[in-house]
């Protein structure tokens, strides 16, 4: 009777593995690039934040982007900001 509780515990083990290397892990290494990429933003650089406005870096302190969005200026948060922004009008 004891082996059927070994098989248990075995597949319990087996389904949190696959549970972390499947949803845990990916979610882990996306958070890491986001945060990188957070960290390497500078003036200048065209950015999508999470609300969708699109705008230009204009000044960057610890915890806030200033960006400039169709003639107005905005500050958000870093946190805030989701993308990078291909420049589509220079390959016109």
């Amino acid at each position: 009777m004891s082996g059927g509780g070994a098989n248990q515990l075995v597949m319990i083990v087996l389904m949190i593995g696959v549970f972390y290397f499947f949803m845990i892990r990916p979610q882990m290494k996306k958070q890491k690039e986001l945060k990188k990429f957070r960290e390497g933003l500078k003036a200048g650089d065209k950015i999508v934040t999470i609300g969708g406005i699109h705008g230009k870096i204009l000044e960057i302190s610890e915890n806030t982007v200033l960006i400039q969005s169709e003639g107005t200026k905005l500050r958000v948060e870093k946190a805030a900001v989701s993308s990078a922004m291909e420049d589509t009008l220079q390959a016109k």
